[in-house]
């Protein structure tokens, strides 16, 4: 599992802001990388991204600034450089397509 000296890291490092008490009273999340709420997710070899997770992370992230949820999950020992994936609902996949499309189809 995580810790928090490692979540702030992993936030420090995509250029996201750590929410304060994330988790506790009104602000979810583990950050805020506009316009994502950011949960990290820090485990040595899997996380299972469920239906009653990604509904709960939603919520939060709606309730948050109606902010789009996103888990940030950075898999691997220590001492091994992890692998790092986002997970984003399609939705927002499908506008990142269209953005990378539109500034790389471009330059043909």
């Amino acid at each position: 599992m995580a810790t928090d000296k490692t979540e702030k890291a992993e936030l420090k490092r995509i250029g996201a802001t750590p929410v304060k008490n994330s988790g506790r009273g009104l602000n979810k999340g583990d950050g805020i990388l506009e316009p994502f709420l950011v949960d990290v997710k820090e485990y040595d070899k899997s996380f299972s991204v469920s239906r009653d997770n990604w509904a709960k992370l939603s919520t939060d992230a709606v309730q948050n600034g109606r902010r789009q949820p996103m888990f940030v999950l950075a898999l691997g020992q220590e001492g091994q450089t992890p692998v790092r994936v986002w997970v984003v609902a399609e939705n927002m996949g499908q506008e990142m397509l269209e953005a990378w499309r539109e500034k790389y189809d471009s330059e043909d």
